[in-house]
């Protein structure tokens, strides 16, 4: 274990999970490039293939969690709910309180063969991100500028497009809008009180344009709304759900959510039985495929880069692995907090906008 611990410290190896990743990244977005020319001739087609290729490329990230790190999955829910998983459309709301809680909700969509057509609400400012933003314009992701003006046609235009949808789909929601902090928790309560809503604890109050429109333009399509209340650990995930009707007031499932995180904080579990859903190996699979076809070619370049002696050769290889850790961390920059937090309850950068 201290060996494998060791490996995985390594830098260069992590550099080189990170050099296939974007490198199948965007040969993936390439191919995906191609495949527009079947929309107009068959949009499912196109939809069906686009689902495949961004698993091929999410899945190397869900591979990270639940190979590399090792984190665990619990869900708190009864078997009649997890019965139906993969089988149906369905909206599910998330808090958001990690940078990498994307990925625990990814995980399960993996594991109910469901992660190549998950859909979620994205911020614009994604959308011009290699590899994440145009994966997700090929898969339809509605992007939004979280400017309820200018993004009124764009949401319901895009959602209106998923209606026919070929695979099923789990759609992703965070409606608190961003992360949560303190200080965005303290804003979010002086809110609630002049409306004379109920105050939360654990979370933020929720936003409803998002939720209602989603739910708006998706009803009708044969699922249901489930909230999902997620706990991150160091080497594990907990998940509690439940399903609700269309018919239950939104502001019931936070204050529902509120009272588990009470409970997870006084009893460290949630109520109700638990599932562990077993990790499927395609995943690690999929990774693998892509290292070998990946990394063989770069290895046997490296070596032969060594052999030759050139002072030019080897300064040009090390910049070249230079340049490509810090795009890899730029890439990595993108899902952190202080770089990409939305401006909730800072009224300079409102007034800016």
């Amino acid at each position: 274990m201290a060996l494998l611990a060791y490996l995985k410290s390594l830098f260069i190896l992590q550099l080189l999970m990170g050099f296939v990743f974007v490198v199948s990244g965007l040969i993936i977005n390439f191919i995906q490039l191609c495949t527009c020319i079947l929309w107009p001739i068959n949009k499912q087609l196109y939809r069906r293939i686009n689902c495949r290729l961004s698993y091929s490329l999410w899945s190397q990230l869900v591979m990270m969690l639940e190979w590399w790190s090792g984190t665990e999955c619990t869900l708190y829910t009864d078997q009649a709910t997890v019965d139906k998983f993969g089988k149906e459309h369905v909206i599910i709301i998330l808090n958001h309180n990690f940078e990498v809680d994307f990925l625990c909700g990814w995980t399960m969509c993996e594991r109910y063969g469901i992660l190549g057509s998950s859909k979620v609400l994205a911020k614009h400012e994604l959308l011009k991100v290699p590899l994440i933003g145009w994966t997700w314009y090929f898969l339809e992701i509605v992007f939004c500028k979280r400017k309820w003006e200018e993004d009124r046609k764009t949401v319901f235009s895009g959602l209106e497009r998923l209606k026919d949808y070929p695979e099923y789909m789990w759609f992703l929601l965070y409606c608190e809008g961003t992360r949560f902090t303190e200080k965005k928790h303290q804003i979010s309560m002086q809110v609630a009180e002049s409306k004379g809503l109920p105050k939360l604890k654990y979370h933020l109050l929720p936003r409803t344009k998002g939720f209602t429109t989603t739910l708006q333009c998706l009803k009708g399509t044969g699922g249901e709304h489930t909230d999902t209340h997620t706990q991150l650990g160091v080497l594990n995930t907990w998940f509690y759900l439940f399903s609700v009707g269309f018919s239950l007031r939104y502001s019931d499932c936070y204050t529902h959510s509120d009272a588990l995180q009470e409970q997870y904080n006084k009893e460290g579990k949630f109520p109700g039985p638990t599932i562990i859903p077993p990790r499927r190996p395609w995943t690690l699979l999929n990774f693998l495929f892509w290292a070998t076809l990946l990394l063989s070619p770069l290895i046997n370049f490296a070596c032969g880069v060594v052999v030759s002696g050139s002072p030019l050769l080897i300064i040009g290889f090390i910049l070249f692995l230079i340049i490509a850790s810090i795009a890899i961390r730029r890439l990595i920059g993108v899902t952190e907090v202080k770089k990409t937090g939305s401006s909730y309850g800072n009224l300079e950068a409102k007034k800016q906008n």
